[in-house]
């Protein structure tokens, strides 16, 4: 929100709750941290990709570059999340490829449909734990999300960071978009800015792509084949300018070219989306819109998959934590 990017007079008129807001989640930990609160300590590791702030960072893309790395070492891995923007009430439960992104989120499906990882949902981490290991013997489970939850002991956090926007106005929920103070940044085992940083010695993930893949058909062609060509973009992700920055790097944007950015983990309908390519213009999305699209995709639709890529010392460091961790379980 761009409220949260700014310090305006209605910041200070909400910083008293955002003061309230970092009283309760401060207790809280503490009270976990104490063990007055009784967290669950899983059978086999937990890795934890978060963030401190609301909206997208690009822990998805972190999360399924992990999850393939690992499996192309021989690691056997497991992936938690919330599920979070699904409508389902029945936890906790697993994923597959065919499973609703409506009903149980559309990230959940996007890393299951990129990486065939077993995936459980609920707002109850211990249940998708528990669910996990009674179907498939794992090394290593992995949570998408959850930085906050206490109630999950952890072993490794990771926490990324959009470089683009940072931590915003700096305030708390609701005057800002933090969860927490930058200061816990201080108490992960790796902080992954997702972008160009300042810092060379800070760990930088870019998201690349380069192809468009046809959301109906499969069909497969090269993001430069539509330059020039009539088009329509449209994003629902946590910073949806990004998608089109990276659309931009590929093709010419032209008067016959739009792009509408929509809220993050929006649900959409053919009614809605249609009326947007009113001359069949190819209507261009996100990997994560695509896998909400899938049940009345148009021939026209296509999506940009985009992978995380990291520089190959920095890659290194953050799998050896890993592989160090999986080795000594």
């Amino acid at each position: 929100m761009k409220l949260w990017q700014e310090r305006t007079l209605l910041t200070w008129l909400l910083s008293p709750l955002s003061l309230l807001f970092w009283i309760i989640s401060s207790l809280r930990r503490w009270l976990y941290r104490a063990q007055i609160l009784k967290s669950y300590r899983s059978p086999v590791p937990v890795l934890v990709v978060g963030n401190i702030s609301v909206g997208g960072n690009g822990k998805t893309p972190v999360v399924v570059w992990l999850v393939e790395q690992l499996q192309a070492r021989g690691i056997k891995v497991g992936v938690i999340s919330r599920g979070y923007g699904g409508q389902t009430k029945a936890f906790p439960q697993l994923v597959t490829k065919e499973s609703s992104a409506q009903m149980v989120g559309d990230e959940p499906v996007l890393i299951v449909q990129r990486t065939g990882v077993p995936l459980a949902i609920s707002p109850n981490r211990r249940e998708s734990i528990e669910l996990l290991l009674s179907q498939f013997e794992l090394d290593l489970i992995i949570t998408d999300d959850g930085l906050q939850h206490y109630a999950l002991e952890r072993d490794i956090e990771w926490a990324v960071v959009d470089s683009n926007r940072l931590f915003g106005n700096g305030f708390l929920l609701p005057a800002g978009g933090l969860r927490e103070l930058p200061s816990r940044l201080k108490s992960v085992q790796a902080v992954i800015f997702n972008g160009k940083v300042a810092n060379p010695d800070a760990i930088s993930m870019q998201l690349q792509g380069d192809r468009l893949i046809n959301v109906k058909t499969g069909e497969c062609k090269k993001i430069a084949d539509f330059d020039r060509l009539p088009w329509v973009a449209m994003a629902g992700i946590g910073d949806p300018n990004r998608f089109l920055k990276s659309l931009k790097t590929h093709l010419s944007v032209g008067e016959g070219n739009h792009f509408y950015p929509f809220a993050d983990h929006q649900a959409y309908t053919l009614e809605r989306l249609q009326p947007l390519t009113p001359n069949h213009e190819a209507l261009l999305m996100t990997e994560k819109d695509a896998v909400k699209c899938r049940a009345f995709a148009q021939d026209n639709w296509w999506y940009m998959p985009v992978d995380a890529v990291f520089e190959v010392n920095q890659a290194e460091l953050l799998l050896g934590l890993v592989l160090d961790l999986v080795k000594h379980k």
